[in-house]
C-alpha cells in the first residue's frame, strides 16, 4: 500500500502536550497545519492543481491558497486589526484562490511562500493572545479570541479531510 505514515520519531507533530486552553488550541492548529503540509509533500504543479471532480474547482493548490487567505482574514484582519486585503479573493472573483490554482511552478512557489509567511505571522500574533475570553470587533461584530482559534482548528481539520481524499486520488497515498 502506498501510504504516508511517518515513523513516530520522525513526525514533526506532537511533542509535549499543553494543559491550558490557549496552548491546546494552538497545538491543534499547528499540528493540522503540519498535517496539511505533509499531504501536499512531493507533488508537482500539475498534481497540486488537479481538480477533484469537475465542475468543482477544488484542488490541493486551491486549498493552499485558500488557507493562506484564511490566515490573513482571521489573524491579520480580525485579531491584529490590520487593514490587509486577502490576496486571492477579489470583488470580481470571490473564488480566485481556487480558480487561479493552475499547474504552473511559479504559481505553486508563490502559494507556498504566501502560506508560510502567513503561518509565521499567525504564530507571532498568537504569542500575544493571552486572554481567551477577550473580544475583538470585526466587521461590526464582537468575536471572542477563543472562537477565532476554534474556528481555525475547524477550518484546517475540514480541509485536511479534503486533502486526504484529493491526495489519494492523485497517487493512492493515504495516512497521516
Amino acid at each position: 500500500m502506498n501510504d504516508m505514515w511517518v515513523d513516530p520519531s520522525d513526525d514533526p507533530r506532537g511533542g509535549e502536550p499543553t494543559t491550558d486552553e490557549r496552548g491546546c488550541l494552538l497545538d491543534y492548529l499547528r499540528n493540522y497545519r503540519l498535517t496539511f503540509e505533509m499531504k501536499l509533500d512531493g507533488l508537482d504543479a500539475e498534481q497540486l492543481a488537479r481538480r477533484s471532480v469537475p465542475p468543482s474547482t477544488l484542488s490541493l493548490l486551491g486549498l493552499l491558497r485558500h488557507l493562506a487567505d484564511v490566515e490573513v482574514s482571521w489573524f491579520r484582519q480580525c485579531l491584529a486589526g490590520e487593514d490587509t486585503a486577502r490576496r486571492y479573493r477579489t470583488e470580481a472573483d470571490r473564488d480566485a484562490d481556487f480558480n487561479g490554482a493552475v499547474a504552473d511552478d511559479a504559481v505553486v512557489a508563490e502559494a507556498w511562500e504566501y502560506w508560510r509567511a502567513e503561518v509565521a505571522n499567525t504564530e507571532r500574533v498568537s504569542e500575544g493572545l493571552s486572554d481567551m475570553d477577550a473580544y475583538v470587533e470585526w466587521r461590526g461584530e464582537q468575536i471572542q479570541v477563543r472562537d477565532v482559534l476554534v474556528h481555525m482548528v475547524e477550518e484546517y481539520a475540514r480541509h485536511v479531510g479534503h486533502a486526504d481524499l484529493l491526495r489519494e486520488c492523485i497517487d493512492g497515498r493515504t495516512g497521516q
